[in-house]
């Protein structure tokens, strides 16, 4: 069971960060970067679990990122089990009940909602945040202040899910993109959400940003109860299937459950099954200030070391 500290006489903000969660999604297999990994470490492991810009490993950076805002125990991480060679030293003073171990990566949808319904079962009232672990950061504590924003907002608009959109720098063509509508009442930089546009081709992703349109993160923030909300009414079998897990959870049949699920559970990919069909239910804060990078492919790895002004060991001098 995740146990929470003793929160007695807690009132009006403190009563609010007690129940703010944060999840680091760590499951990915990283295969469009072995190439750059194996060269870097000698192996194929998961760009996550690899010093990609020198110094730390992203997971790492990520771990301490989030901790600028985000209470340690309650700070859960999403890992697939073959991977143990890899977070096992990194996540060492870890609790265990704070570690999602999935038998093997099915996509962002499943590893979203088993986090969830750990979470629920420990605090229902809880707002989350979710943070993928590939990421490059130009600015920790800007970008920090920005998951504080949305956590605030998410306190005050429980039925909402709010997704991070960074001011792009280009046109990107292999990044989602977030089409914003008007200002929400009373949060600043934060807006309806018209549509989602994944991967556009070029001429539309100029069109895109010339219209004030955001790249999308993947960093998003709400309520518990939003959140299994639109999983279940996009994914009801999805859903259902986790929600077995309930009566389980810090028992030990449930990595027994769990292998048994994810045996035969299809990949489902969050944004396209989940976000993208319920832009009623989203909102997304405008992230500026910040220089912000998918670590998806090598040349923004590339790109990412030129914006931190970093030359690793494994990069070739010209």
């Amino acid at each position: 069971m995740i146990h929470q500290p003793s929160t007695a006489k807690v009132t009006g903000a403190s009563r609010r960060y007690k129940h703010e969660w944060g999840v680091i999604l760590a499951g990915g297999d990283g295969t469009r970067l072995k190439s750059l990994t194996r060269k870097i470490t000698g192996d194929e492991r998961p760009k996550q679990f690899c010093s990609v810009l020198g110094g730390a490993t992203l997971l790492e950076e990520t771990q301490r990122r989030a901790a600028l805002q985000l209470a340690k125990e309650r700070t859960l991480y999403v890992v697939n089990r073959v991977h143990e060679p890899y977070y096992g030293q990194i996540l060492a003073d870890t609790n265990a009940a704070n570690l999602v171990v999935q038998p093997r990566n099915a996509g962002t949808a499943p590893a979203i909602l088993y986090s969830l319904l750990r979470i629920a079962a420990a605090d229902p009232q809880a707002i989350v945040a979710f943070l993928p672990s590939d990421h490059y950061v130009s600015d920790d504590w800007k970008f920090m202040a920005h998951i504080r924003t949305a956590l605030d907002t998410a306190y005050f608009r429980q039925n909402l899910v709010i997704l991070l959109g960074v001011e792009p720098e280009s046109p990107e063509v292999e990044y989602g993109w977030i089409e914003p509508t008007a200002l929400i009442r009373g949060h600043a930089s934060v807006f309806g959400v018209r549509r989602f546009w994944e991967k556009p081709n070029k001429v539309l992703a100029q069109v895109l940003q010339m219209r004030g349109c955001l790249w999308n993160s993947f960093v998003m923030v709400a309520s518990v109860r939003a959140l299994l909300e639109i999983i279940q009414s996009a994914t009801p079998n999805l859903y259902r299937a986790f929600a077995c897990l309930n009566p389980l959870f810090s028992t030990e049949a449930e990595a027994k459950a769990v292998s048994k699920l994810y045996r035969h559970l299809e990949e489902t990919n969050f944004s396209h099954r989940v976000l993208a069909l319920l832009p009623e239910r989203l909102a997304v804060l405008r992230v500026t200030g910040v220089r912000w990078n998918d670590l998806g492919e090598p040349k923004r790895v590339l790109a990412s070391l030129h914006m931190a002004g970093v030359q690793p060991h494994w990069v070739e001098s010209p």
